[in-house]
C-alpha cells in the first residue's frame, strides 16, 4: 500500500524525527474495494493517537474518498485493542511551551480533520473494537454512523489530565444528552459500548461489528450518491455552523491549555504512570 499524500512542505514533528518514526510510514491504511474505501488507523506503537502525521495522513485519505467517484461510503476502523488514544502527548511533551507555536497547529489540525469527516459528502461509518480516549471521541463523533463491539470502552480523559474536550466538543456535545454530557466531561468516567449506544455516542453496540458495518454499508448503499450527500448536509448543519462559529475559539483555547505547566504535569504524570500533583 503506497503511503498517502501529506501537506506540502511537511516534514515531521520534532518528536516524530527523534523517535525514529519515518517520513514514509504509512500511519493509516487506505483500500478501496466495491464502492467502500476503509480508512484503518494503523499506528499501534502509540495506540493510534493522533499524531501530526496520522491526523495528516487520515485528512489524505478522506480526500482520496471524495474523490473517488467509485466510493460510496467510507468505514473508520483500526488495527490492535485501541481505536484512538487522543493526542500524542509524547508529542504535546515534547515541543516548546508556546500556545502560539506547534502546540496551536495540532489543534487547528484537529479541528479540520474533525470538518473534513462531517463535511465528507459520503457517509462515514466508525468501526470500533478497542479503547476510544479524548481526541478519539471527537473521531467517533464526526462520523455519521458508528458500530462498537465488546472490546471498546469510551472515555473523555481531558480533565484528568489538566485540559478540557475543547474541540471535540464540537462533534460530541451533539451527539449527548446535556446529562451525559456533563456527567463524563467532568469525571472522566469509563463506560461501554452499551452505554455508548445508550447515551447517543454510537449508533450500534454489537457483539460481531464487522457483521454489523457490512449491513449499514449494505444499507447506504441503496441511497444515491445524490441522495446520501443532501441527506447528509440536513443532518450536519448544525455541526457546521457550530465549526463556523467557535472552531478557531476553541483550537486557541485548546492550545492555551496545552501550553500550561498544569497540562504538563499531568501529561507528564500519564506518561509516567504516576498520579498528577493534584491527585496525590
Amino acid at each position: 500500500m503506497n503511503t498517502l499524500p501529506l501537506p506540502e512542505g511537511y516534514v515531521g514533528s520534532r518528536q516524530e524525527r527523534r523517535s525514529g518514526v519515518s517520513e514514509q510510514q504509512t500511519l493509516v491504511r487506505y483500500e478501496a474495494q466495491a464502492g467502500v474505501a476503509t480508512l484503518t488507523l494503523d499506528s499501534p506503537r502509540n495506540r493510534n493517537a493522533l499524531s501530526s502525521r496520522l491526523v495528516a495522513q487520515l485528512h489524505a485519505g478522506l480526500r482520496e474518498a471524495a474523490a473517488d467517484p467509485g466510493v460510496r461510503a467510507v468505514v473508520l476502523g483500526h488495527t490492535g485493542n485501541t481505536f484512538c488514544a487522543g493526542a500524542d502527548l509524547s508529542e504535546a511533551t515534547g515541543e516548546p511551551v508556546d500556545p502560539e507555536g506547534p502546540v496551536a497547529g495540532r489543534a487547528r489540525a484537529l479541528a479540520g480533520l474533525l470538518r473534513a469527516l462531517v463535511e465528507l459528502p459520503k457517509p462515514v461509518v466508525a468501526a470500533v473494537d478497542g479503547h476510544v480516549r479524548a481526541g478519539g471521541m471527537g473521531l467517533v463523533a464526526a462520523c455519521d454512523l458508528a458500530v462498537a463491539g465488546p472490546a471498546a470502552t469510551f472515555a473523555l480523559t481531558e480533565a484528568r489530565l489538566g485540559v478540557a474536550p475543547s474541540i471535540i466538543s464540537l462533534t460530541v456535545l451533539p451527539r449527548l444528552s446535556s446529562r451525559a454530557a456533563t456527567r463524563y466531561f467532568l469525571t472522566g468516567e469509563k463506560f461501554d459500548a452499551a452505554q455508548a449506544e445508550a447515551i447517543g455516542l454510537i449508533t450500534v453496540a454489537a457483539q460481531d461489528v464487522r457483521a454489523a458495518v457490512g449491513e449499514l454499508v449494505a444499507a447506504l448503499r441503496l441511497g444515491s450518491p445524490q441522495g446520501l450527500a443532501e441527506s447528509k448536509k440536513l443532518v450536519t448543519a448544525p455541526v457546521l455552523a457550530a465549526f463556523d462559529a467557535r472552531a478557531d475559539e476553541l483550537a486557541t483555547a485548546s492550545a492555551r491549555l496545552f501550553a500550561s505547566e498544569e497540562a504538563r504535569e499531568g501529561m507528564t504524570a500519564f506518561l509516567q504512570k504516576r498520579p498528577p500533583s493534584w491527585a496525590e
